[in-house]
């Protein structure tokens, strides 16, 4: 299971577990999975997708940011 946070410069916008994230990075979409290699990406705008362990999928339009993951966390900083 992957610990998410996504942060916008006006609040907290989700904070939980999920099964996997995808980011529109500036070199195309990647997924992230559990286990993933630690990295830090700028994203550019496009749709953060994430899956819950229940199976739902959520999407969010942002205008660009950056993902940090490390050890099964994953922090989102992104502009709205």
């Amino acid at each position: 299971m992957l610990k998410l946070k996504i942060v916008s410069p006006e609040r907290v916008e989700f904070e939980g577990e999920v099964i996997s994230v995808t980011v529109p990075g500036t070199m195309g979409r990647f997924e992230v999975l559990v286990n993933h290699a630690p990295i830090i990406s700028s994203l550019e705008k496009g749709i953060v997708e994430r899956q819950t362990p229940d199976g739902e999928r959520t999407e969010m339009s942002i205008s660009g940011g950056f993902i940090e993951v490390q050890k099964n966390n994953v922090s989102l900083c992104v502009e709205l």
